[in-house]
Order: C-alpha cells, then structure tokens, then sequence
C-alpha cells in the first residue's frame, strides 16, 4: 500500500462525507510554485490552484517571510475587540484596491461564504428590504446563507432545509443556453427579459435588497455574462434602488486577467466579495462596500474571533505587493491569449473538444460526443490519465475542464502542460485512454 493510500483510509475512517468531493487518491505533502508533492515523492505540474486559492503560487518566498515574520510578533488578538498594526492598513489597502470611486468600509473574515453572508446583511440593513436576488450556475460559498445564495448542485442544499428564507434564483445568462444563430444582443434580451419577469409574477420589485452575481462564473462552468445583459441588469438596479454586488472570491485578484471580473463591463458595483487568493490560502475574507451600506449593520452584526487575524493580513499585504511587483494581472492576461491560440488549433483537429474559452490564465474546456453533447465519461478519463502523467485538473458540470493554473507557472512549465494536453487528446482520438475505474465517484 502507497503512503498516499494509506494516509486516506486512515482519514476516511474519521472525514465526514461532506467535506469533500472525490477525484484522485491524492495526499498532498508539500507544494512550490506550480508544484505539488504528494506523500509518496511523487510530484504533479497544479492546474487547479487550490481552486484558485493560491494564485500567487505555493509558498511564495514573499508571503511565507511575511508569515514568519508575523508569527513571530503576534498569532492573534481578535480584531472582534481591538485593533493590530498589521491587519488595520489592510483595511485602507483593500478599499483602495477594490472597483468603485466612492466612500468604502471593509468587514473583514474568514472566507468567501461569510463576505457574501455580510453583502446579504448590509443591503437588508441599508434598504429595509427582505428580497436577495442570486443566480443559478452561482457558487457562493458553504455556510448556511452562502449556500442558500448558490445555485450549481442540489447536493449542497439536499437534506438540510429550509434554507435562508427570502432568496430568489434567477437564470444566469450561461452562453450554453444561446439559441443556434442567436446574436448577443438577442440573447442578453431573452435573458434579460426572463428576469425581468419574476417581478411581474411573484416578487415585489420594491422589496427586493440585493442582486448578487458572479460576472465570470467559475463552478457553473467558467463562463462569462454577456455585456448588454449586465449593463441591463445594472440599469435595473439603479432604476430601483436595489443594492448590486458581486461575488469575486474565485475570478478577482488576477484570475481572469484582470484584477477583478467586474472590470470586463465598466460598471462599479456597490459591494464586492473577495476571499481565496486573498492571503494565498490562508483563511481570509473581505466584503468591501459602499460606506453607508455597511455601516447600516450595527455592532456585532458580523465579526469573527479570527476573522481578519494578524497572520493572514501579512500574507494578504505581503501578497497584493506580490501581484503588482511581479505584474501578475497582465501576466495571467498573457498566458490566457496563449492559452486560447493553443485550443484555436488542436480544437480543429479533435471533434471532442466542443466550446472553449480563457478569461486570462483561466478557462473551461468543453468535452463533447460526436453529436456535441456532454461527455462526462471522456471527461474523466481524460483527467485521470493526466493525473497518472503528473498533472491535477478537476471538471465541472461532469464535462468541462476547469483550467486554473498559479499565475506564477513559467513559461517552461506551461510548455510541459500543453504536452500533456497534446499527449492525451491525441491518445483520446485514438481511443486508447484507459478506462476510469468503476467503483470511482468522481466530481460534484
């Protein structure tokens, strides 16, 4: 028995089962740069980025001095309560940095789920209204809120409802769901339109707090909203005096080759979620806003004893100086372009290569049958015979390829993962991929 397999029998004894969706047997031992190491010596290029909660790379040298540092001075004193000379400038750091030319304040936790719980809790408290509009397709997070506010598995609400009460699901503009020679224009209308009509059904567009979105989804399938259909949606917000926020946990800080998502369409939201890549892994969380919105929860409306903790606020500091010094933006702008010329050709070799696109060094890749449709069989062996080659890549949505590799790869390293993509499409046009194991589950 591998030290990998035993280390998960160990741990399956005592994990619960929603802790975790399976792919490979992998244990991860250590990780640098673009690497990973897994308990056995074995070493694997990371196309996943700790689902891209370490855009900056593992163990930066930067961002892990400034953790020793850190942990040298102070662990923790609860921000709940009082103040720290490392986490209070981050506070000014992340008002700067985040979209919107106006007033901020910054509510500062532990990841993703909590920053989107408190966009739901200051656009009620600013408003005096109970409606949340999110979308299908969304991941928001795994806490309770958070989890009522997603919308990409009915595993992750199964069992446990009644879910946060007043939350509505609208149709998220997936080009998916494009009609066969529907222009963009025609399209973002249709689903504009098919918004637009909850409020003439069953939804008082006066009681209505908050519209979330994600401008580039990520688990729903890395995919992009329309222009027109956001510059309707926002439109329709200023109209009505509804808050708009966006979800940047997964696609902000440079992982769609900008520095947040939103600033593909020209629009200010008045609140924005950040987490993930924040504190490269460590746990961190921000909802940063309009000032009014949130001060429009009282005191102890939303803290947390280590929300904010010293430790990952010189990770966060130490991370930003990261992304601007080694201009990492444009990097991951650079490497998608180089990204999608790769698909724009082998695309026209491979019939199973099916829609593809990249939104900077990040991208879904659809795996197809000869009739177009999903092939979630052809998914997994492909990512099982590239993990048996060395590199980690998970799918979403049974078919796609979620591509989101560290944004510090070199350019060696892109070279050696484009291989492996050239060796098992053409293994898979020949029909020699061997077959997924059948007792294994794979994905959400």
């Amino acid at each position: 028995m591998s030290e990998n397999q035993r280390i998960i029998q160990e741990e399956d004894r005592y994990r619960d089962e929603a802790a975790r969706i399976k792919y490979y047997d992998l244990v991860v031992d250590s990780a640098k740069g673009a690497i990973l190491t897994d308990a056995d010596g074995q070493q694997y290029l990371d196309l996943l980025s700790s689902a891209s909660a370490t855009n900056l790379g593992h163990c930066h040298p930067k961002v892990t001095a400034a953790i020793h540092q850190q942990v040298d001075r102070l662990l923790l004193y609860t921000p709940a309560y009082f103040a720290n000379t490392t986490t209070a400038p981050l506070l000014k750091r992340l008002a700067a940095l985040t979209p919107g030319n106006f007033e901020k304040k910054v509510a500062l936790g532990n990841a993703g789920s909590d920053a989107n719980e408190m966009i739901v809790k200051a656009a009620r408290a600013y408003t005096g209204r109970q409606y949340v509009i999110s979308f299908t397709g969304s991941m928001h997070g795994s806490t309770y809120g958070a989890a009522s506010l997603s919308g990409v598995t009915p595993n992750q609400v199964a069992k446990i409802g009644p879910m946060l009460p007043g939350l509505i699901k609208a149709t998220y503009p997936d080009p998916h769901y494009r009609l066969a020679g529907e222009s963009d224009s025609a399209f973002s209308r249709r689903m504009f339109a098919d918004f637009e009509r909850l409020f003439s059904t069953y939804i008082p567009v006066d009681e209505v707090a908050l519209v979330l979105i994600e401008p580039i989804q990520c688990d729903g399938g890395l995919v992009k909203a329309p222009q027109e259909f956001m510059d309707l949606l926002y439109q329709f917000t200023r109209a009505h005096g509804i808050v708009f926020a966006t979800d940047e946990v997964n696609q902000g800080l440079g992982r769609c080759g900008k520095m947040w998502s939103i600033d593909y369409f020209g629009i200010e939201p008045d609140m924005v979620a950040v987490g993930k890549s924040l504190a490269s892994g460590l746990p961190l969380s921000a909802a940063v806003g309009r000032a009014a919105m949130m001060d429009a929860v009282p005191s102890a409306g939303h803290l947390f004893t280590t929300g904010g903790s010293p430790v990952a606020a010189a990770a966060a500091m130490a991370g930003l100086d990261v992304l601007d010094e080694e201009n990492l933006v444009a990097r991951s702008a650079s490497l998608g372009q180089r990204m999608q010329a790769y698909f724009d050709q082998v695309s026209d070799r491979y019939d199973f290569i099916g829609d593809y696109r990249f939104y900077g060094f990040n991208g879904g890749i659809d795996i197809v049958d000869a009739a177009g449709q999903p092939n979630p069989t052809l998914t997994n062996q492909l990512m099982f015979r590239l993990y048996e080659l060395g590199a980690i890549i998970i799918s979403l949505r049974g078919n796609i390829l979620r591509f989101q590799p560290p944004l510090v790869m070199t350019d060696a390293e892109v070279d050696q993962v484009l291989a492996l993509f050239d060796r098992v499409f053409a293994e898979a046009a020949a029909g020699s991929l061997p077959p997924v194991p059948a007792d294994r589950a794979i994905g959400w």
